[in-house]
């Protein structure tokens, strides 16, 4: 039986958004991985901007752009949150647009070869952390006890958010506590590892935490301590690896 098909890039957080909205509605779906250096020619010949992530429907039909492809989940299979009405449906697309206009900037910051870099960087992503943080309630996720759209395209950022805590000490979340909680509730999902490869931290490390940034410096000198874009050079003073922060 036909089932849809997801084309991928393993670290790409538009297409973990696509995937984690699929497992969070129980959808079954295939994922193709392709490589971004080397496009092979059929993907070409279907993808209108030579990006990822498609989408092929059962029917064999062909959607582009991570907006138009998670509109078209939404409203083709069952909805995450039914009973919105069209203007509670056209807040969360807008928060949900906050987060994903966020991917790119992360990904920046992520590479960021020198430390100046990536507290810069990190300011950036920080405003819209303040944003969401303003209106982040008491409900467990977004703006409910249950996974919305709005979680689902935030998870993507989250996630890494939470990856790079874990392997260097470094937040990007540092200073939003309820952003915080909001990423330890997505990140007890289980949606966050169910929506990536098996073999995603090694591209993932191989892109982000190597040599050339500083992340990754911080991850091979195995610092544990906590830092953040206001502390960091404080904190490496104090671990007496203040090089690391330099290109």
């Amino acid at each position: 039986m036909p089932v849809l098909k997801v084309i991928s890039f393993k670290i790409c957080p538009f297409v973990q958004r696509i995937t984690a909205l699929l497992e969070a509605k129980k959808t079954p779906y295939v994922v193709e991985y392709i490589n971004l250096k080397e496009k092979p020619q059929w993907f070409l010949d279907i993808s209108p901007n030579g990006q990822v992530p498609l989408l092929v429907t059962e029917k064999e039909e062909v959607l582009f752009e991570s907006e138009a492809i998670a509109e078209y989940i939404e409203e083709a299979y069952p909805a995450l949150q039914p009973d919105l009405s069209l203007v509670q449906r056209a807040q969360n697309r807008a928060w949900g647009y906050l987060g994903s206009k966020n991917y790119m900037p992360q990904c920046g910051a992520q590479s960021s070869s020198d430390g100046e870099t990536l507290r810069e960087r990190t300011m950036k992503i920080a405003t819209a952390f303040a944003k969401v943080e303003k209106v982040l309630g008491g409900a467990e996720f977004f703006n409910s006890d249950t996974v919305s759209t709005v979680d689902m395209t935030w998870l993507p950022l989250l996630h890494r958010t939470q990856i790079i805590k874990e392997k260097t000490g470094y937040d990007f979340a540092h200073g939003y506590p309820k952003v915080q909680n909001w990423r330890a509730a997505l990140m007890k999902t289980g949606l966050c590892e169910k929506s990536i490869s098996e073999d995603f931290m090694t591209p993932f490390a191989n892109f982000y935490l190597s040599e050339s940034t500083v992340l990754g410096r911080m991850h091979a000198k195995g610092l544990s301590c906590e830092s953040n874009a206001s502390n960091l050079e404080e904190v490496c003073k104090q671990q007496g690896c203040s090089d690391i922060l330099k290109q």
